[in-house]
């Protein structure tokens, strides 16, 4: 049996992301999650994939700015892709409302979408998981003005609409809304999985 060095360890484990640990929402309901492709959309720093990817799962981790997660360049099963999803340029991917969503319908297990929003792309959440696959999303909701930003409606969820959006098509796992602390924000959070055809 071949002997493992720290230094090879390190090339393989990805580290904690410099945000630190993953959102406790997201560790609850991990393990529904079924072996296979994970989408961490706006990844940021990538907090979210590479807990993922320490659970030996495949990471997509997806932002406009990919610099946080550039460390994770060539990790074999991460896959690092620099897109503006808002302000899209015209090419591959499905395109409707002003949207250029670049992956296929019953691609990922799992997706992982927290502190954004971007409406338009919720029916491009719910083609690109396989039946079966987990949504795992949290984000501002309204009434988080009060704590500072984001205040702008535009990126401030309606009272229960990740349930109300994702409901026909997806069995509610959980479903949370409310103020939490440290910070203080208002957030809503939901774990679902969506139905088989």
């Amino acid at each position: 049996m071949k002997k493992t060095s720290p230094s090879d360890a390190l090339q393989t484990t990805p580290l904690l992301s410099p945000m630190g640990i993953p959102d406790a929402w997201i560790i609850k309901f991990a393990p529904l999650v079924p072996k296979g492709q994970i989408l961490d959309l706006a990844c940021g720093r990538g907090r979210h994939g590479r807990y993922f990817l320490n659970q030996n799962y495949p990471v997509t981790f997806l932002d406009q700015n990919i610099s946080g997660v550039a460390d994770l360049e060539n990790h074999p099963k991460a896959k690092l892709m620099q897109y503006d999803l808002e302000t899209p340029t015209p090419g591959s991917g499905y395109q409707e409302k002003g949207v250029l969503w670049p992956f296929d319908v019953d691609l990922f297990s799992g997706i992982v979408v927290s502190n954004y929003l971007h409406r338009p792309l919720f029916p491009y959440l719910l083609q690109s998981l396989k039946p079966g696959a987990v949504l795992l999303y949290k984000t501002f909701s309204q009434g988080n003005e009060q704590f500072g930003k984001p205040s702008n409606p535009a990126f401030l969820l309606h009272e229960n609409e990740l349930r109300d959006v994702f409901e026909p098509a997806l069995d509610i796992v959980d479903f949370r809304q409310g103020k939490e602390s440290n910070p203080d924000r208002i957030t809503q959070a939901i774990c679902a999985i969506k139905k088989s055809r």
